[in-house]
């Protein structure tokens, strides 16, 4: 699938993956460069990370001399 650039710059996200991706208009998202390709990810809230790392083991083996 292919998308053409305008004048503008702008592109067109395909409806099917636009669908697929749950991407709706007023949708934030981040443009990077990656490996020579752009790439755009959804920024959602913070407040939609919150408990993601629930249940997360936070135990860490140390070393005795990083016990001071």
């Amino acid at each position: 699938m292919t998308v053409t650039v305008s004048p503008k710059f702008q592109v067109v996200i395909p409806k099917d993956v636009r669908e697929r991706m749950g991407i709706r208009p007023g949708l934030r998202m981040e443009v990077i460069e990656y490996l020579g390709r752009v790439e755009l990810i959804p920024v959602g809230p913070m407040r939609s990370l919150r408990g993601f790392a629930k249940g997360i083991d936070t135990t860490v083996p140390r070393d005795d001399e990083d016990r001071v």
